[in-house]
């Protein structure tokens, strides 16, 4: 589907440390073969705890949906290391990565009666170059509406079986028969979760690959049912996302009370407009504890 088709779906919702580039490609990459194992932006194997990694959210060429629609993937490669800087003294080397709506929820069934639209391969294919030029991760975000995550996870397999590609769930977009999305929260269960997650690490272990990120949003626990019986998974850096924008007391709330202890690891999401009083980089790091991975929206 083009940018414009994508753009006029999206705007259905809506109305409801850093590393040395490597040279671009406009086309995925084959998988890594047995006989050489894959690595990271950067080299190495493993993302969490050794990196903290900053990241851009958004739909391609849909500004209201995240930072990153905001401009041409170049353009805001060059943004989003400006930002992914200021957590360089930090402590950890720091990764930068897309998080690009693959899959984006909308309020009309459309052609597939699903509430939902796939990007196509062609802006998939150029933000992973872009992420690629500055040595970044690039993670797939899924709001699958009335599709299920796993179906989300096999459509995109040919990315997934790439080193540097991750996946999101946004959980608040996963509709029940009779829901409509912007009208009703969402949810998903532990055995949703843990099917993904199997599925992604046998990718991980069939193709040699280097730890993957898999991050699970959320802004309240009714989103995730059962969270106690996700599983971890070899070859995962499974990571709980505290999203949810407005006042300081709000978030922190969140944050306090929907993180993970390891062998789990933790996000927190940061609106540029919809925050009241966005924290500093200096002010996330003295969250408790600091979130390996930040986002911005």
């Amino acid at each position: 589907m083009s940018r414009s088709a994508f753009a006029v779906a999206s705007v259905l919702l809506l109305a409801a440390c850093t590393r040395t580039p490597v040279p671009p490609t406009a086309t995925p990459a084959p998988p890594a073969t047995p006989s050489s194992v894959a690595q990271l932006p950067g080299g190495g194997t493993t993302i969490f705890p050794h990196d903290r990694v900053v990241a851009f959210y958004g739909a391609a060429g849909v500004p209201g949906l995240g930072v990153l629609g905001q401009g041409t993937p170049s353009a805001m490669a060059v943004k989003l290391l400006a930002q992914a800087r200021r957590y360089a003294p930090f402590g950890r080397p720091v990764l930068p990565a897309f998080e690009l709506i693959a899959t984006v929820a909308q309020q009309a069934p459309g052609a597939s009666g699903t509430y939902g639209a796939r990007e196509n391969d062609a802006e998939i294919g150029e933000y992973l170059a872009a992420a690629r030029r500055i040595h970044a991760l690039l993670i797939l975000d899924v709001q699958p509406g009335y599709r299920s995550f796993l179906s989300e996870a096999r459509h995109y397999e040919k990315y997934l079986a790439q080193p540097d590609v991750g996946l999101a769930l946004d959980s608040e977009w996963s509709m029940q028969p009779g829901d409509v999305p912007g009208k009703t929260i969402g949810h998903t269960t532990a055995s949703v979760v843990n099917a993904v997650s199997g599925y992604l690490a046998q990718l991980v272990a069939s193709h040699h690959l280097p730890q993957k990120l898999l991050v699970i949003h959320l802004f309240r626990p009714d989103m995730i049912l059962g969270a106690d019986a996700i599983v971890p998974r070899p070859g995962l850096a499974i990571t709980f996302h505290v999203d949810g924008f407005g006042i300081r007391a709000v978030k922190l709330d969140a944050y306090a009370s929907l993180h993970r202890k390891a062998p789990f690891f933790n996000g927190f999401k940061l609106f540029y407009q919809r925050d009241v009083d966005m924290f500093s980089a200096a002010e996330v790091m003295h969250l408790h504890p600091p979130p390996d991975l930040v986002t911005y929206e």
